[in-house]
């Protein structure tokens, strides 16, 4: 009778340790974030002061950005305009809440293929909103990301100075709500 008695309180155990492991559905929507970003910098001097741009990407999550388009509004020593001046590479890594906030990072790499400049959006803070489910993607909307950057010339980027600064990377520019004012306060 004790061994079954031990036997029954293990199985016990066994049972109600078992319970909330994975295996079952998530209670997390996954959220898609694509579509036009334009991108704010502030700070910098002279050449490193022109560097405000528009890209395209979508990504669903985390993980790399699926870049389809980039362009900078004006060009400069950094950094030419036109088809396949510049690679762009980046990341993001954000979650979707119960209440549908997005929250996370978002990380950015343009290179000049021209003369080697390094434009780095370092991590900055992603937010918005989703309209996914659990069950469902959802869409990003009103998404914003704020953080800094920095600059490096490359070797044959004549007139082109190191710089840095804040940005503000917004989901479409009707979105973007905060001012570059404060992304200075960063």
């Amino acid at each position: 009778m004790k061994k079954l008695a031990v036997m029954a309180l293990l199985a016990l155990e066994l049972a109600v340790c078992g319970c909330g492991t994975s295996g079952g559905s998530s209670n997390t929507a996954n959220t898609e974030a694509s579509g036009n970003w334009e991108a704010q910098l502030t700070g910098g001097t002279d050449q490193a002061s022109l560097l405000n741009f528009v890209t395209t990407f979508t990504v669903t999550n985390s993980g790399p950005l699926n870049i389809t388009g980039f362009a900078f509004f004006n060009s400069g020593a950094c950094f030419a305009t036109g088809a396949n001046a510049e690679t762009a590479t980046g990341s993001a890594s954000f979650t979707t809440s119960s209440t549908n906030s997005v929250t996370g990072t978002l990380t950015l790499t343009v290179t000049s293929t021209t003369n080697g400049s390094v434009l780095t959006l370092q991590t900055g803070t992603l937010t918005g909103t989703s309209n996914g489910t659990t069950t469902t993607t959802g869409k990003l909307s009103n998404g914003v990301v704020v953080g800094n950057w920095t600059l490096t010339p490359g070797s044959g980027a004549t007139g082109c100075n190191t710089g840095q600064g804040s940005y503000i990377l917004c989901q479409g520019k009707a979105t973007c709500s905060p001012t570059t004012a404060a992304v200075r306060k960063l």
